[in-house]
């Protein structure tokens, strides 16, 4: 099977995240700024680094850009870049276009480009820190859509040792488990009769105002 390939355009902190993300995780992935030392930075870190100017067309087109599976525009302040660049992938067939947006306002536009999802790094980021610092048990939180969310909480005392079947988490908190977290065992789609562990990590999805009431005890 062939391996999913990822195109990058623009090395701040958030594409070169993502970038070596990807590239650990075992994809091709090509990155492009416009400064040298960055590429050079990442170099040993990525599949191909390509110091270019991505706003030219004819750049994109001699480095195949259309034939990547994913594009992420990462561009940081830039905002007319960022929509050049959007549009012109768009213009140019690539299958799915994922860009940064830097406020609501930038990721309308984007939108409207044709962009396939817009990520806004730093709105996402504020958000998982206010669901961390008010809720006792929450390790990490992930908004799926407005109303629903993904998020790793640590076992409440008063279930240790009940089965989640005992537990009645649907019912009583609005809360499914969907794995468990146990050392380096991930129990995926648990039975009821699973006991829950004082270590244990509860993957859990539900309404987000649910999933903030089950972490906050």
């Amino acid at each position: 099977m062939r391996k999913k390939q990822f195109a990058v355009i623009g090395m701040g902190r958030f594409g070169s995240s993502v970038a070596q993300t990807l590239y650990k995780m075992g994809y091709d992935v090509m990155v492009i700024d416009l400064d040298e030392e960055l590429i050079d930075e990442l170099k040993d870190e990525v599949t191909y680094g390509i110091t270019a100017d991505a706003q030219e067309e004819r750049v994109l087109e001699s480095l195949g850009v259309r034939n990547f599976d994913v594009v992420i525009v990462a561009i940081g302040n830039d905002i007319q870049a960022s929509i050049l660049i959007t549009l012109t992938l768009k213009e140019m067939g690539v299958k799915k276009v994922v860009a940064k947006a830097i406020n609501e306002r930038h990721g309308r536009v984007l939108e409207r480009l044709g962009a396939d999802k817009i990520v806004y790094p730093e709105r996402d980021m504020g958000e998982r820190l206010a669901h961390y610092l008010v809720s006792a048990n929450l390790l990490d939180y992930i908004a799926i859509s407005d109303k629903y969310s993904l998020s790793e909480v640590t076992v409440p005392h008063f279930l240790v040792q009940k089965s989640l079947k005992q537990t009645n988490l649907r019912v009583k908190y609005g809360v499914n488990v969907i794995a468990i977290k146990r050392g380096d065992e991930l129990i995926v789609a648990p039975p009821g009769e699973e006991v829950l562990h004082p270590d244990d990590v509860l993957i859990c999805i539900g309404l987000t105002q649910h999933l903030d009431r089950f972490a906050s005890m």
